[in-house]
């Protein structure tokens, strides 16, 4: 919880204000409130104002934006949900932070090639209403109602990863700004292409540093048959963990599987007001045909008997799945419930499966020897998992313990051949750690910075340092 400085609220430049004033009106904002708010994190990270706040409508706002900021060596911030949780938009060098939030029109559903063109700024929710009367759904969930341009931009992930993929697989091109103002579009619409350099994958995950967001074309699913949500407790995290190797070991296509601890049970029992046991849960959720989801759970269901897991309680009631994964989205929240006033420092980190659950087990030793509140969760089904530090913001110490916890923890996934993030994106948290995890990796990733933002405008201070 290091602190930021925050700019000066006069840093801008007259002239930039003026140009910036003529393209967006009244929504260029210079009041602290709305740079507060833009300049703020959901988790741990101190606020950094930025010096303005502009609305963008349009990729050509955008565009303008670029050209007036880089014209006067003006930092520049991608801002969509404001849901990332590494910091990642945070103005750590103040300039000017471009909310795409009400870029939010879905563009073109083309429901016989199950894909959909949509503004930056489109929620996930959103659209996920608006394709339901065509029988398609969007399938990656990161539990926030994320918009899908940061989506994007932070390569995000989620309860349906499993089965679905991440962003990474589900975005099939982008249209992006660029630092020098380019408007460019990196591939079409067709499911492949060996056309040249993959640009598309480039900007994904890039968290705003290489370009701008500003359309997604996406992937699209059809809405299953039947779906049918199960939740099942466990003596023990190696059985929770067991069940779902097994499960994937023997073709079961699981569309979600959540672990949540014990200390995360309790928590959202008493957030959500669930009645599940304060043990070790699996929540499952299976789509398919009305026959296979039955073959789906009773295969499940034996596995996880013999790996020590109680009954399924299952449900194909929408109300009652929509209760399950509401709690779910909602565990960061009911974790920083457990104490009074407390901020929430969330990490995660992802392992190959086959280590999974040593890697989980060896973390709970650490955290049940703590003295701050942390519990588990994750998508255990492609091996990631996360860890949230409750901690007293009017305690240094309990920060101090949580960076030696965080630490062990991605020390360990390293280890173990697996990523210091699954999801959560670098930022400004794990950027060291990005240097232990890709080594000489990261300095090619510097020089792709410098050839397409050689000045560092575009979210600087994130990933890397230079």
């Amino acid at each position: 919880m290091s602190a930021l400085p925050a700019p000066s609220p006069t840093a801008l430049d007259a002239g930039l204000v003026q140009d910036l004033r003529a393209v967006f009106g009244d929504r260029l904002h210079l009041g602290e409130a709305m740079r507060a708010q833009h300049g703020g994190s959901e988790a741990h990270f101190n606020t950094v104002l930025p010096d303005a706040v502009v609305f963008a409508r349009s990729t050509e706002e955008v565009v303008a934006a670029v050209k007036a900021c880089v014209a006067r060596d003006t930092p520049i911030i991608a801002y969509g949900a404001g849901t990332s949780i590494e910091g990642n938009t945070t103005p750590v060098k103040g300039g000017v932070t471009i909310d795409l939030s009400q870029m939010d029109q879905i563009l073109q559903v083309n429901p016989e090639d199950f894909d959909v063109t949509v503004q930056a700024g489109v929620r996930r929710e959103q659209l996920n209403e608006h394709l339901r009367d065509q029988g398609l759904f969007f399938p990656i969930d990161p539990g926030a109602n994320a918009t899908i341009g940061g989506m994007a931009a932070t390569r995000a992930s989620g309860t349906n990863a499993v089965r679905y993929g991440t962003m990474r697989e589900a975005v099939l091109s982008l249209r992006v700004v660029t630092p020098d103002g380019r408007d460019i579009r990196t591939a079409r619409r067709a499911r492949k292409s060996a056309a040249g350099y993959d640009l598309t994958r480039l900007f994904i995950g890039s968290e705003g540093t290489l370009g701008i967001i500003t359309e997604v074309t996406l992937r699209l699913h059809g809405i299953p048959e039947a779906i049918l949500s199960a939740v099942c407790s466990f003596d023990t995290i190696q059985g929770a963990v067991d069940t779902v190797v097994q499960s994937i070991q023997l073709g079961v296509p699981l569309a979600r599987v959540e672990i949540l601890d014990d200390v995360q049970m309790r928590a959202s029992n008493a957030w959500s007001g669930l009645d599940y046991p304060e043990a070790t849960t699996l929540f499952f959720e299976f789509h398919g045909s009305e026959r296979y989801v039955q073959e789906q759970v009773e295969t499940v269901s034996e596995l996880a008997q013999g790996n020590g897991g109680s009954a399924f309680r299952w449900s194909n009631l929408p109300e009652e799945r929509e209760a399950l994964w509401k709690a779910r989205h909602e565990a960061y929240y009911a974790a920083i419930g457990l104490r009074k006033g407390a901020v929430g420092w969330p990490t995660d980190v992802c392992v190959p499966i086959g280590r999974l659950a040593e890697c989980i087990a060896q973390t709970k030793q650490d955290l049940e020897a703590a003295s701050i509140p942390a519990p588990i969760l994750g998508h255990v089904g492609d091996g990631n998992f996360h860890v949230v530090f409750v901690l007293d913001p009017n305690n240094p110490a309990e920060a101090a313990e949580a960076e030696v916890l965080n630490a062990r923890l991605v020390r360990r996934a390293l280890d173990m051949d697996g990523t210091c993030t699954g999801e959560h994106g670098i930022g400004l948290g794990k950027q060291d750690w990005l240097v232990e995890e890709m080594g000489e990796g990261v300095e090619v990733m510097r020089t792709l910075k410098r050839a397409i933002d050689p000045n560092n405008l575009f979210n600087p201070g994130k990933i890397f340092a230079f």
